[in-house]
């Protein structure tokens, strides 16, 4: 079918990240044609925009809900904490029932292990044995204090208000819930003694579909190769720092491969030549049809898709049958801590022996050895086991 028609087309498509990268230009836009009526060169017809649904911005009201969530949970669980009632001393005791628990004993300023745990952070003997597979979800939603949750809501706020505004808050949504729960069991499975909070794992998976995103759509991007490398420094960085006691590395590996599988799946977008075919108006066509997808997009989707169900299909099962991942990797450890003479990697349970006599309790830790005196007419064990995780740590 000839051209029959002599306005010009274009068809706008926006960028992911604007600030950064741009679209390369749609090749079906007709060349710009002038009629002649009466023998006098007519003024061309002004330009038609048109918004590609593939490529349209939404409105981020998600992420914000996530933020929102994420802050009130933690402000419930320092409620529930009452550091006054249950702990022999306080950090900021003027905040009352919210002040935070000693310095020694949680450096984030926060809430006790003890209280963490009653809220639902992951612990995997109660997971196997106790059938509570509900902690790899609740988790994800509670922060060890107040520099934990700043950390995780600032990323959260600059990766999530991108991957909203660009696919949606469903693509979204789906995105960090999964993440999360990837994060959730690859630490289930390695890190057996302590407990685990955050949302550190929904976060790195963020940050893993954002990755695979720019990998899959990079036809569409201008400098794709130095977006992926910037990008792969920062997650880099990230996880080195996984390295330090006290932070689950594990959580964040298992988060990042799970939304980078995921983002591949998710986040893939058709190429601009279907997608110029599409928006072609009547009287308009194209010599070659091109196809929706290019075949390593196919293939990409395919391999990922059946590595994301083999994967938690894996370690839910071995999960729930008690594995040990340690005991079938060595070296995995050092994937989360790197013991150095400034630090120990020792993330056993905190131990105490307890000598009762009259209102005086002395506390002494197995670990370390260290012991001390509390004189409480009334000592609760919430209390004894907040005072042997200070003599411990």
């Amino acid at each position: 079918m000839s051209r029959n028609s002599s306005n010009e087309i274009e068809v706008r498509v926006p960028s992911m990240r604007a600030t950064q990268s741009s679209i390369q230009p749609v090749d079906s836009t007709p060349p710009h044609t002038t009629t002649t009526i009466g023998g006098s060169a007519a003024a061309p017809s002004p330009i038609v925009y048109r918004e590609v649904k593939y490529f349209k911005k939404w409105f981020p009201w998600l992420f914000p809900f996530f933020v929102l969530a994420n802050v009130i949970v933690f402000i419930v669980t320092m409620y529930v904490n009452d550091c006054p009632k249950y702990s022999v001393s306080c950090l900021a005791p003027f905040l009352h029932r919210f002040s935070f628990q000693p310095f020694k004993e949680n450096p984030l300023l926060g809430p006790s292990a003890t209280t963490l745990e009653k809220m639902g952070a992951l612990q995997v003997n109660k997971v196997v044995h106790q059938h509570q597979g509900w902690r790899l979800i609740t988790c994800m939603w509670l922060h060890a204090g107040v520099f934990h949750i700043l950390a995780n809501m600032l990323s959260l706020i600059i990766v999530g208000f991108r991957i909203e505004q660009e696919f949606g808050f469903v693509k979204f949504g789906v995105l960090y819930v999964i993440s999360g729960f990837g994060g959730s069991l690859l630490s289930a499975l390695f890190e057996r003694s302590s407990i685990s909070v955050g949302a550190s794992g929904a976060v790195f998976g963020l940050l893993g579909g954002m990755l695979s995103e720019l990998i899959m759509n990079r036809t569409i991007y201008t400098d794709s190769i130095g977006h992926v490398l910037g990008l792969i420094v920062i997650i880099l960085i990230n996880l080195a720092l996984g390295i330090l006691p006290h932070v689950d590395n594990f959580a964040h590996i298992g988060g990042f491969l799970s939304g980078f599988l995921l983002g591949s799946v998710l986040l893939i977008r058709p190429q601009h030549g279907w997608v110029s075919q599409r928006c072609l108006p009547p009287g308009y066509s194209s010599d070659l049809v091109k196809p929706k997808f290019k075949t390593y997009q196919c293939i990409s989707w395919i391999v990922s898709l059946v590595l994301l169900i083999t994967g938690f299909t894996v370690g839910l099962v071995m999960l729930f049958r008690g594995v040990n991942g340690n005991e079938h990797c060595s070296w995995c450890h050092y994937l989360s801590c790197v013991p150095t003479s400034r630090w120990s990697c020792d993330t056993q349970p905190s131990s105490c022996l307890y000598d009762q006599l009259g209102n005086q309790v002395n506390v002494t830790c197995q670990s370390n050895g260290r012991s001390s005196t509390y004189y409480s007419p009334n000592m609760t064990n919430s209390q004894m086991q907040n005072i042997c995780a200070q003599l411990c740590n």
